[in-house]
């Protein structure tokens, strides 16, 4: 037992506690953090490696001085013993996806301070030295039986991150091939996606002074459906579920961050991924050239058989501000950082915007202004026919100010998202009409989801009261938008009928293969699709 609890296998098991929220999501069987990667995965698996290493040399140097001399034992023991359990409560809720409100995680971390400063009073008392031994040997061996996982850990996290060497390799994309037919019979078609474009903000209840022309231009000639059924809530999920038209509430991804199967909630069964069997082959087998440019997915990866141009972006910030873009000793000092940064915001009253949120902003900016430029290429391009445009807006958080008409990484919300995604409709628009193609083209516009109030955003640090007044409490209204217009189409029409939104790949297909053409053909669809 003496070696058990020896001081190294100790600091091993607290190092593996303590940088859970920094393996876990790396070694995670659903492989979603490199899934969702769009940088190279070689800088978070070796800063993550490097961060469970230098944790655990520290706190083996530290518990064997409080071994080698007495009378730094009990600081050193109570200070690990009484402070753990703030950490692991972090690490827990980082894991989770919560939230943990201050009102928890305030007192958690000043209850340690109050009990240190009287473990350091009470040192001397030999009652107190003898409980205070017998829950030191208990946590000792409490914290060495973690030694065991921490090393499956370490061994997960090194097969892991060989297998997702190549992530950021540039896959080789289909070869348009020329086809019998005129391109003059193909109908050109743009696919809008806006991330979390939500029905009643756009058109329904908008928010009092938020002007959306492009919107407000866009209803006067195209078809809207007022009650669309999302195909999910998560985008990584509704995405495959558009393209493939089947059902899908899970993925399984490959530790190289290839999508391998869908899990198709109604038969419960999983189907193998196949980017021939989604409306981007559809395309090809009528003669289009199709293009992606979108946010999140990893497009290029996993359609890169079935598309002729792509171009993707998905920054942000993995747990302890590492971020793939930022060099290893960066990505090492980082957590560091944060972790200080949580306690200074936690210590304050009212607590500021923290770094992390900062540059998390500067990120979705950064996708932005990438996307908006390859789509720019995109749609300067007639011969791209089939184009597929994701775009990470209004997703919160809020990375523009309406009123000054600029980017922002601060007291931004979802309704000034909103503005910036009307404003890209109307740069679309203009583009498209400058190029003459805008009136003859089919353009569908949509949600993949709606606006996530209370199943994820009210509870954030970033929850404006604008947002709040804004989604009526965070009320949650579950209707993404979904707006079609058909070339050369003049009059506006609302379908009120509920519309499924798995049926989008049989829509596009029925544009494609020229049997939707006007409103009343695509009115009397919808009805049959119900």
């Amino acid at each position: 037992m003496k070696k058990f609890t020896h001081p190294a296998i100790v600091a091993f098991g607290t190092a593996t506690l303590c940088t859970l929220f920094l393996t876990g999501p790396l070694v995670s069987p659903t492989h979603y953090t490199v899934y969702h990667l769009s940088g190279s995965a070689r800088s978070l698996f070796f800063a993550v490696g490097l961060e469970v290493g230098l944790l655990w040399i520290v706190l083996a140097g530290l518990l064997l001085l409080a071994e080698k001399c007495t009378s730094f034992r009990i600081p050193i023991w109570s200070g690990l013993i009484l402070f753990l359990p703030w950490v692991l409560m972090k690490n827990t809720a980082s894991l989770m996806g919560w939230m943990m409100p201050r009102s928890i995680s305030l007192p958690v971390l000043l209850v340690p301070c109050v009990f240190s400063t009287t473990v350091f009073c009470l040192g001397r008392r030999s009652s107190f030295y003898l409980v205070f031994n017998s829950v030191q040997r208990l946590a000792a061996t409490l914290l060495s039986s973690s030694a065991p996982i921490g090393v499956l850990v370490l061994i997960q996290l090194l097969w892991f991150g060989w297998q997702a060497r190549n992530l950021d390799s540039s896959p080789q994309l289909h070869q348009r091939q020329i086809v019998s037919g005129s391109a003059a019979s193909r109908t050109r078609i743009v696919w809008i996606l806006f991330d979390e474009l939500s029905y009643q903000q756009v058109y329904e209840q908008r928010f009092p002074r938020l002007q959306l022309p492009a919107f407000d231009r866009l209803a006067m000639q195209s078809t809207i459906f007022t009650h669309t059924i999302p195909a999910g809530i998560f985008t990584e999920e509704v995405v495959p579920s558009l393209m493939t038209g089947l059902p899908v509430d899970r993925l399984n991804v490959s530790a190289d961050g290839q999508l391998q199967s869908l899990h198709n909630p109604l038969s419960g069964a999983w189907q193998a991924f196949d980017p021939h069997q989604t409306v981007f082959q559809d395309a090809l087998n009528r003669g289009y050239s199709t293009a992606v440019v979108g946010w999140y997915n990893p497009y290029c990866r996993i359609l890169s058989q079935v598309l002729d141009r792509c171009s993707w972006a998905s920054r942000f910030l993995y747990p302890g501000s590492i971020s793939s873009e930022k060099s290893i000793p960066a990505n090492v000092v980082s957590p560091l950082r944060q972790v200080l940064s949580s306690v200074l915001m936690h210590l304050r009253f009212r607590p500021g915007p923290s770094a992390a949120e900062t540059s998390a902003a500067e990120m979705h900016i950064s996708d932005y202004r990438d996307l908006l430029a390859a789509g720019d290429t995109l749609l300067a391009d007639p011969s791209l026919d089939f184009a597929f445009l994701h775009m990470p807006i209004p997703h919160p958080g809020g990375i523009y100010d309406r009123k000054s008409g600029s980017f922002t990484t601060t007291h931004s919300s979802y309704i000034d998202n909103l503005a910036l995604a009307d404003q890209y409709l109307d740069h679309v628009r203009k583009l498209l009409e400058q190029h003459g193609q805008w009136d003859s083209s089919a353009v569908i516009v949509m949600g993949d989801h709606s606006w996530r109030t209370k199943l994820i955003w009210s509870s954030s640090l970033q929850w404006t009261p604008e947002e709040q007044k804004a989604s009526h409490g965070g009320k949650f209204d579950d209707r993404p938008a979904y707006i079609i217009k058909m070339p050369y189409k003049r009059e506006a029409v609302r379908i009120v009928s509920p519309f499924a939104a798995i049926h989008t790949r049989a829509l596009l297909d029925g544009i494609i293969e020229n049997r939707l053409r006007t409103s009343d053909g695509l009115q009397t669809w919808v009805q049959q699709q119900r």
